[in-house]
Parts: structure tokens; sequence; C-alpha cells
């Protein structure tokens, strides 16, 4: 009885939901609906054995990591904290990545940077079958938590559940679905696991990650990457870096615990409920220097061959990129002055591509008719040689924390192209 009502709707997670708008709305606050029945019925029936009042000795805690999915929202992962009753069998997935589109202001609180997530929980089997439907792999780890610790986890957890608990502001690097459980995981433990994680080096940073997981949809990485500023490219240690589902389950297979017998592996045992069964994202992130750099070349050679014997050809190639450069440069400058998107401040790409490039429209298309640039575009020109040396020069600087060379080396050509072209006026054959 407890888990019909603990139970429910599936939430939205980490996925576009498959229920209607309406439920959606009304499934984003029903598990504390559940929860404070669950407690009522404990209070009311004390011989009843379940996860909600059960004795920290029968409590099994468990981490449940699920692989990442084919949609750019799942790309990343997700994971939940399994809480079983040894006793009655009865076991609950407690999770952190519960969104809904239908939220009132959902997209622009989401080009904010403001959005909201809710925590729910499941009983496991509902939980997990979606997944294993959907081909993603299931990984449960066992943790080796004492009555105590495991009693305490639970009450945070219940207590987190509550709809005045249940919401938080997201931040995909430090406080998403998986830095919660990391966190709530660390609560109960005392703080041992933040304790060791900090001390381990990491092994890519945010940029790195990111690029990783998100190579199966090319254009939606390179997107990413441009958006991205310095704050993707500092070093992160393992706590850092556990704000990834397969990285979490990684780390916590090699921390440890101490207890009367001494230093203990924290993860007793491992299983693998379901395995893969969708194309895994690499291991190490798409290395897009070369591939870049022969972009920006190839489109230097385009521009000048144009400018010479096409010049109606040249107008409209210059014209994309001009406005592809001043778009791109305008999102960047949002991103920076408008957003609590902190990850994309102070973006140095902004060198490379900013609002200056549409100054020079009126110039490509003057150059149709063989005309040379105006005294305006001559000082936007230069303007903007001045700016991509300063994007060269602040990037071989000591200390610079940006990994932008693949912008720099497809930039780079384009511009110096785009600058001779507009200026030259001579051996143009008209077209």
């Amino acid at each position: 009885m407890a888990e019909a009502l603990l139970a429910g709707a599936h939430p939205v997670r980490d996925r576009k939901p498959r229920n209607s708008p309406v439920a959606r709305g009304v499934r984003s606050c029903i598990g504390g609906i559940w929860l404070c029945l669950l407690l009522a019925l404990a209070f009311a029936l004390p011989a009843h054995a379940g996860v909600a009042n059960a004795p920290g000795a029968n409590l099994e805690v468990s981490l449940v990591t699920y692989g990442p999915g084919d949609t750019y929202w799942e790309r990343f992962g997700h994971d939940a904290i399994e809480l079983r009753d040894s006793v009655s069998g009865e076991a609950y997935n407690f999770n952190y990545g519960v969104f809904d589109f239908d939220e009132s202001g959902f997209l622009l609180n989401f080009a904010r940077g403001r959005m909201h997530y809710l925590m729910d929980a499941a009983p496991t089997t509902q939980d997990e079958d979606w997944y294993v439907q959907a081909g993603r792999s299931v990984t449960r780890q066992r943790l080796d938590f004492t009555p105590k610790q495991a009693s305490a986890l639970r009450d945070f957890l219940l207590w987190n559940l509550r709809p005045e608990n249940a919401r938080y502001d997201y931040d995909y690097y430090v406080d998403n679905c998986t830095t919660r459980v990391r966190d709530a995981l660390d609560r109960a433990l005392g703080g041992v696991l933040k304790a060791q994680l900090s001390a381990r080096p990491g092994g890519m940073t945010y940029r790195q990650q990111t690029a990783r997981l998100m190579s199966a949809q090319p254009w939606l990485m390179l997107l990413l990457d441009l958006g991205l500023g310095p704050y993707a490219d500092q070093p992160l240690n393992a706590w850092q870096e556990s704000f990834l589902p397969g990285v979490l389950s990684n780390q916590l297979a090699t921390a440890t615990i101490s207890g009367p017998q001494g230093a203990h592996p924290l993860v007793t045992a491992g299983e693998l409920v379901s395995p893969n069964r969708l194309d895994t994202p690499p291991a190490t992130a798409p290395d897009l220097r070369l591939p870049l750099a022969l972009a920006g070349l190839v489109a230097a050679a385009i521009l000048l061959l144009a400018r010479r014997f096409w010049p109606t050809g040249f107008t409209v190639l210059a014209a994309l990129y001009l406005v592809f450069a001043g778009l791109a440069g305008i999102g960047l400058l949002i991103l920076w002055l408008l957003t609590t998107h902190h990850a994309a401040w102070a973006n140095a790409n902004l060198l490379l591509f900013n609002p200056l490039a549409l100054a020079l429209l009126p110039s490509a298309w003057r150059a149709r008719r063989g005309l040379p640039a105006s005294r305006l575009a001559d000082a936007t020109l230069l303007l903007q040689l001045f700016a991509l040396l300063a994007a060269v020069l602040l990037h071989l600087l000591p200390g610079t924390v940006q990994q932008n060379q693949l912008w720099l080396l497809f930039a780079l050509p384009v511009w110096l192209a785009m600058a001779a072209a507009l200026r030259n006026t001579r051996g143009v054959t008209k077209g």
C-alpha cells in the first residue's frame, strides 16, 4: 500500500516527457503529496515495514546510474539514489532531474540561465524500466552505509522531497541532478566523499566533457564550444568533475570509508542491471583544431577567388559570414551581460565574432560593383584586425585559461581574406 501512495506518474527528468501537458504540470509536485501520504501511513500503521519508517539497519543504499541517451538533453546521463527496505523489499529511487517544459516562463528562464528543477521519487522498477526500454544502460552500486548513516540519508531525502523543499535553481556544472545526489551522499557520510575527491585531480575540463558528450550532435557541440568562456577551461578536481553521472560512479568505485576493521571500499557490490544499446560517447573529447583550421583556409580561399572572378558570389558569401559573425557576437554579449550563464561570461571569442561585422555588410554589397570599402568600413576592418591581434596575444600570454584555438584557427584566415577582398578593387571580373 505504501508503494501505491509514493508511486504515481513517472517524472519528466532529463528527457522530453511522453505524457500530456496538463499531466506534466500536475506531476511536478505530486511527489510531495505522495510523501505526506506515506508519512501519514507510517504514523497510522506502526507495524508497516517500508522505506519511510524502516530502521536504518534494514535500509540498503545504492547509487543507480543511467547511461547517456540519444536526445541532446539526455547526453550527460542521469542518476538516482535508491533506498531499499531489505525486509519488505520496498525500493524507491530519489532523483533531482525533474523539469517541466510547460512551466510558466520556462523558455525565458532557460535563456536567462534561471532554470528551475525539482526532486522526485518513484518505485525503483518503474523508474528503471523506462531507461531499459529506451536502451540506456542501468548500473547499480551498493554503498556501505552504517544504519545511522542510512537513516540520516533517508530522513534528508524525505525532507528534501517535500513540496516546499523540492525545487532548486539548476546549474549545468555546479548544481545539477548529479551534484545533488553526490552532495546528499556526502552529507550522510559526514563529508568523507568531498574530502577524498577534492584531493584528486580531475581528468577533463568542463569544456572537454561537454564536447565529448555532445560529439554525436556536431553542430550543437560547436555551438556550445563557441559559447563557453574561460570558466569552462579551469582545471577540475575529481569532486568538481563528478557533476557527471558516469564520473561520479567511477569515483565512488575507488572511494574508501573508515570502519572498525579500518579503511574499506565504499562500494560493496556493483551490478549492471541493463546493458547499453545505444551509441556510447567517446572516451575523450574530439580535437577540432585541424578541421576548423582547414575550414577557415578553404573559406578564405573561396572568398578571395570569388572576389576576383565572381563579385556577386563574393557578396553573397561575405554577407553570410558577416551575418554569422555579427549575430554570434550579439549572442555572446547577451550571454555575458544579460544572463546568469556564468560559464559563458568574458568569452574571448567576442574578439573574433562581434556585432561590428554587421557594419561591413554595405561594403560587401558595394564589392559586387567593384567599389572599394567606405571610410567607415576601413575603420571597422582596422578595428577588427586589432581585435584579432589582441585575441592571438591574449591566447599566447602565460596563464591564459580559455582554450579557443579552434576558433582562432578558423577566424584568422577568414578575416584576413575578408579585409583583403573588401579593400581590393583591382583585377575584378564582374559577374
